[in-house]
Formats: C-alpha cells, sequence, structure tokens
C-alpha cells in the first residue's frame, strides 16, 4: 500500500465517457448524491458524473440533489427528521404502530392513527413508541369531534399524561379548548429568554380561515378560561401570546378520508400567501411551515408539491396498501387494484349529522351507496320508528343484516363505555337515537375493512383518495405493483428519489434540455432484487 505525500498533487479522477443511450441518461440521472453534466457529443447531448474538460461543450449542469435536500430544512430540524417527508394518520390504527415505526426508522416523520380507538389501545401505541422509538419522530392524530366532545378531552390528557412531544390535528373546523390546551401545556422560557414549545403542533387543514386561526397565536379567551380551570400554568399563560398555534399546516388537497377535495394548486398557493401575511404581520422567529398532501401518490406529485415551496410531504392513501398498515388484507387487495376514479364521497360516522362526508373506494364495495342512502333516510324521517315498513325491512336485511333492537343494544354498550352523553341525549330525541343506529354501521363498515370480515367485503369502508390510483399507475411492471412487496421505507424511498429524479429532469428542460420520455421518467426495477426493496 503507497502513502500518500503530503503536498504531492492528487491523482486526476477517473474518466467516464459520457452516456447518450436512454439506459445510460437514467442512470447518470439516478446518481442523485453526484453532480450530473449534459454534453454534446456526436452522438447527441450525453450525460456524465464526472466533470468535463475545457474542449467539451457542456449543455447543462445539475449539482448533486439528494433526497435530504429536498422539501424545508426547518422542517427536518425541528422535528428531528432526515426527510421532508410524513406519513399522514389514518384513523382506527390504519396509520399502525408497524407504519409509525417504519417510516421513523427510515428517517420519516409518521402519525399514529388514534382517532377512534379506546384509551386503552392508544395507551399501549404510545408505551410501544416510548420503548422502541427512543429519540426518533413520531407523532399521533388528534381528530376534531364535534359530537363527542369528550373523546377529544381526554384524548388530550391521555398524550399530555405520556408526554407526546408532535401531535397532528386534523378535521377540524375551529379551535377547541382541547387543541389550544396541548400547544399551551408545552411552553416554556429557554434559557436564551426566547419561548420553547416543547409540544409542536402540525394542523392538517383545507381552508384558508382555519389555517390561519392555527397560524396566530392561542385565543387569549380560551387561554385565559384554561387558565382560570389550572390546565395551564401563568407563565404559559403569557408565553401563548407570542407563538403560533402550529408549528406546521399541511395543506390537505383530495385526499382520502375528510377531504374538502380542494386541487392542491390551487389549495396551497392560498395557504402560502395566508402565511406570508400573518409572518409580515407578527414576525416569528421561524415562520410557520407549510406542507402538502392529498394526491401525493406519485413522484411527479411529489416533486411538484416540492417545487410550489413544500416545507414537507403527506402522504396518506398509499401507505394504507403497505404491509404495515392496520388494515386488513383483503382491503390492501382492493387498494392495489383502484385507478384513478375510483374514489367517492359518503357520510362520515364522526360527523355524521352535520352532513359532513369523507373519500372512499368505491370499486370492490357498496358502502358508498348505502352510506347515502342512511344519510337520505335521516334527513327524511324524525326516528328509526318513522320509516315505513319497506325502509325498515331493507334497513334490517340488506344493510343491518340483523334486527334494529339487535343493533341498538351494541350502541348503548359502545356509547356507555365510551360517551355515555350521547345516550342521554339520545333518550329524548327519537332523531338523534336513529343517527346512533346510523353511525353503527358507518363504524362498523371501516372495522370490517380493518379485520377483514369476509362475509362484509360489499360493505367494506376504505378510506382512499385519487393518490392510490396514481400510484398503482405508476408502480404497474414493477415490484411494487403486488401489495405483498409495498413496505413503507420502500415505497417513501423510492417516491422521495423519484422527486429528486423529476426535479432534475424539470431542470434541464428549464436549460433548454428536453430528454426523450424513456429516459425521463424514474422507475422502481421490475423485481424486489434488483430494486433493493428487500
Amino acid at each position: 500500500m503507497t502513502t500518500p505525500v503530503p503536498g504531492a498533487a492528487r491523482p486526476a479522477p477517473a474518466t467516464e465517457a459520457p452516456r447518450t443511450d436512454p439506459e445510460g441518461i437514467r442512470h447518470v440521472l439516478g446518481r442523485l448524491e453526484e453532480p450530473c453534466y449534459i454534453v454534446a457529443t456526436p452522438h447527441g447531448p450525453g450525460a456524465t458524473t464526472v466533470r468535463p474538460g475545457p474542449h467539451t461543450r457542456v449543455l447543462a449542469a445539475l449539482g448533486p440533489l439528494p433526497p435530504e435536500r429536498l422539501g424545508s430544512s426547518a422542517f427536518r430540524t425541528r422535528h428531528g427528521v432526515r426527510l421532508a417527508y410524513m406519513g399522514g394518520a389514518m384513523a382506527g390504527g390504519i396509520a399502525s404502530e408497524d407504519l409509525v415505526t417504519a417510516l421513523a426508522r427510515s428517517g420519516c416523520l409518521a402519525s399514529f392513527g388514534a382517532a377512534g380507538l379506546l384509551p386503552e389501545r392508544i395507551d399501549r401505541a404510545l408505551r410501544r413508541f416510548a420503548a422502541e422509538l427512543p429519540g426518533l419522530p413520531w407523532a399521533v392524530n388528534l381528530i376534531h369531534s364535534p359530537s363527542e366532545d369528550a373523546l377529544e378531552r381526554d384524548g388530550v390528557e391521555l398524550l399530555l399524561r405520556h408526554g407526546v412531544r408532535c401531535v397532528e390535528a386534523s378535521a377540524y373546523l375551529d379551535l377547541t379548548p382541547h387543541v389550544v390546551r396541548y400547544r399551551v401545556a408545552g411552553l416554556r422560557r429557554g434559557r436564551d429568554g426566547r419561548v420553547e414549545a416543547a409540544n409542536r403542533l402540525i394542523a392538517k387543514v383545507s381552508r384558508p380561515e382555519v389555517a390561519e386561526r392555527f397560524m396566530r397565536p392561542a385565543p387569549q379567551a380560551v387561554v385565559a378560561d384554561l387558565l382560570a380551570r389550572g390546565l395551564v400554568t401563568a407563565e404559559q399563560a403569557e408565553l401563548a401570546r407570542y407563538v403560533p398555534l402550529a408549528d406546521d399546516i399541511t395543506a390537505e388537497a383530495d385526499s382520502g378520508g375528510h377531504t374538502d377535495r380542494r386541487p392542491l394548486t390551487a389549495l396551497f398557493p392560498a395557504l402560502l400567501e395566508t402565511r406570508d401575511a400573518v409572518q409580515r404581520e407578527l414576525r416569528y422567529p421561524v415562520p410557520v411551515g407549510i406542507g402538502a398532501g392529498g394526491g401525493i401518490g406519485t413522484p411527479h406529485a411529489a416533486a411538484a408539491a416540492y417545487a410550489m415551496g413544500a416545507d414537507y410531504v403527506v402522504v396518506g392513501s398509499v401507505h394504507q396498501s403497505c404491509l404495515e398498515s392496520g388494515t386488513s388484507e383483503a382491503a390492501r387487495r382492493l387498494l392495489a387494484e383502484a385507478g384513478l376514479a375510483d374514489c367517492e364521497m359518503a357520510p362520515a360516522a364522526d360527523m355524521f349529522e352535520l352532513g359532513v362526508e369523507l373519500q372512499v373506494l368505491k370499486k370492490g364495495t357498496l358502502f358508498p351507496m348505502r352510506a347515502k342512502r342512511l344519510y337520505e333516510l335521516y334527513q327524511r324521517y324524525d326516528g328509526i320508528e318513522a320509516l315505513p315498513e319497506k325502509e325498515l325491512r331493507r334497513l334490517e336485511e340488506q344493510i343491518f343484516r340483523r334486527p334494529v333492537a339487535e343493533v341498538w343494544q351494541e350502541v348503548e354498550a359502545y356509547f356507555a363505555r365510551r360517551d355515555p352523553d350521547q345516550l342521554r341525549r339520545a333518550a329524548a330525541v327519537p332523531r338523534r337515537r336513529m343517527a346512533l343506529l346510523f353511525r353503527w354501521y358507518l363504524g362498523m363498515a371501516s372495522r370490517w375493512a380493518v379485520t377483514g370480515e369476509a362475509d362484509r367485503t360489499a360493505d367494506f369502508q376504505v378510506w382512499c383518495g385519487p393518490a392510490m390510483g396514481a400510484f398503482n399507475s405508476w408502480a404497474r411492471g414493477t415490484y411494487l405493483a403486488a401489495p405483498e412487496n409495498r413496505r413503507a421505507a420502500d415505497v417513501a424511498r423510492h417516491l422521495l428519489r423519484g422527486a429528486a429524479y423529476a426535479a432534475r429532469v424539470h431542470q434541464l428542460a428549464l436549460a433548454g434540455v428536453r430528454l426523450p420520455r424513456s429516459c425521463a421518467e424514474y422507475r422502481p426495477a421490475p423485481s424486489a432484487v434488483e430494486g433493493g426493496g428487500r
């Protein structure tokens, strides 16, 4: 072995002939951690990672663009992640402990789908995260529950008791004392005098006016009430005046589950403009971050979000089709077969009386049609006793598939444990009682999908957005096409590397170099062995 002589000239780098064939160009562009040069050759444009000599005509030059550079460094620093990529929460534990763990260990942030779960199940999950993910990032979902205030209140109590440091707040129509309490209870004065927010909050919203409420400091009237009840300290109440309620705002576009189906290209700039106006007024030391979710199912979609200025991207529907998700194999197979147009809106169980809808899979299930029929009956009749005999028989035979009396027994047992006030309010109001019966079906339909209830496949409620169909189309012909090959960290890796690849192709186009489609598209390998997916 030869020892280098100090001060001696370093050997010249090895030469690399520019690649002019499509596969060669793809290979060079895919070496994201290295620079890329497009040069003129006798055979047309060629690509190389080696700096060209003085006599070579350079058509374009690109710096390294590893996935770690996508999005905002502020987001990565704030949440302690390597990648500006988040796995969004899917209720009922579909965004499972395994999913959160897999993404956390791969350098991403993921939110546990706590909505709809009983406290003891959430407690087990939080204990597992504390034991298995020390020092790694993770979040827990807190969903707005206007008809079940106690659930949201108790959820925050549990989060604070476990010292959960990051919450993804979703489906909020307005601020509640509970979400404000979570944020304010984590405020403290740092050694340098600055306000530190130990409890980080990411709000997923689809309306600028709701986003602005999270971008501003917590409402003083709400904070004063929390202080009066002893739920925050006087110092925390004072510090709440100087920080935004949320650290980050996710622009939730056309997503699965709760969604207003806003186009991301319309919603995201609106939230960006709102954030900038608030920042000019309040001058926070660190501006509120803005992320993009809904429709992120392909590298091009992720690249487009980053190009618009997204600090991070949020993926949901696609993760549900991964092995670590908390849904059944039967549901994952339905998701893997979904096309771009195979989604539909249906009534939401948690906000049924308000007429709120969520986006679900319609291919392979009758749930959307049946759920809409229940809402029609709720609007038309004053109670279950007012239903015509024909409608009652159809309800019991086709939808409930059991007598109404049996269903009500289950409803009583469920709410007696979860939220007894619901039963008290329904006792004197037949229409409210009917709503609880119908919510039984809506809730069970999502549970049947999670457990893979074989004789209830036609009633599966599978939350899903068009990103799922887009991902399936992009993955066709690769090892990711089969649901048994879909692992969350692997999917995240390909989406991000593909996004960086797409960004490079776009940079070349802006420089006047347009590549043929055969080498402009990032694709995983046909087999898992070739793609390093296992």
